[in-house]
C-alpha cells in the first residue's frame, strides 16, 4: 500500500503544480495585463494630449498665414499692377499739367484796395 500512498501523493503534487500553473500569468497575460495599465494610466494624458496637439496646429498654421502674406508683401508687382500705376501716374501728370497752366494764365486781375484809414482820434 505504501506505493498507492506515493501515487496518490504525486497525483496531489501534480495537482498542486497545476493550481500553481493557473496562479502564475502567462507572458501573454502578464503582457495584456502591463498594456491595459498603461493605457489607464495614459488615458486622463489622451485629452490634455490632444488640447496641446490642437494649440500646436493653431499656431503653426497662424505662422504658415504670416509668412504668406509676408511672402505676398515682398513678391514684385505684376504686369496688370505696372499698367494700373502707370495710367494713375499719366493722370495724375495731366491733372498737374492743368493746373499749372491755369496758374500761368491770369484769369481775371483783381485790383488791391487799400485798407480803410483809422478814424482820428484827438
Amino acid at each position: 500500500m505504501p506505493k498507492k500512498e506515493e501515487a496518490k501523493k504525486e497525483e496531489a503534487k501534480k495537482g498542486d503544480g497545476k493550481k500553481a500553473a493557473k496562479k502564475q500569468p502567462s507572458r501573454g497575460d502578464a503582457v495584456r495585463a502591463a498594456a491595459a495599465q498603461a493605457i489607464e494610466a495614459t488615458a486622463g494624458q489622451a485629452g490634455v494630449t490632444r488640447e496641446r496637439a490642437q494649440q500646436i496646429a493653431d499656431d503653426l498654421v497662424h505662422a504658415a498665414n504670416r509668412f504668406r502674406e509676408t511672402l505676398e508683401e515682398l513678391r514684385p508687382a505684376g504686369a496688370d499692377e505696372l499698367r494700373t500705376m502707370r495710367e494713375r501716374i499719366t493722370s495724375l501728370e495731366e491733372r498737374v499739367a492743368a493746373l499749372e497752366a491755369a496758374k500761368a494764365t491770369p484769369a481775371t486781375t483783381r485790383r488791391r484796395t487799400t485798407p480803410a484809414k483809422p478814424p482820428a482820434t484827438s
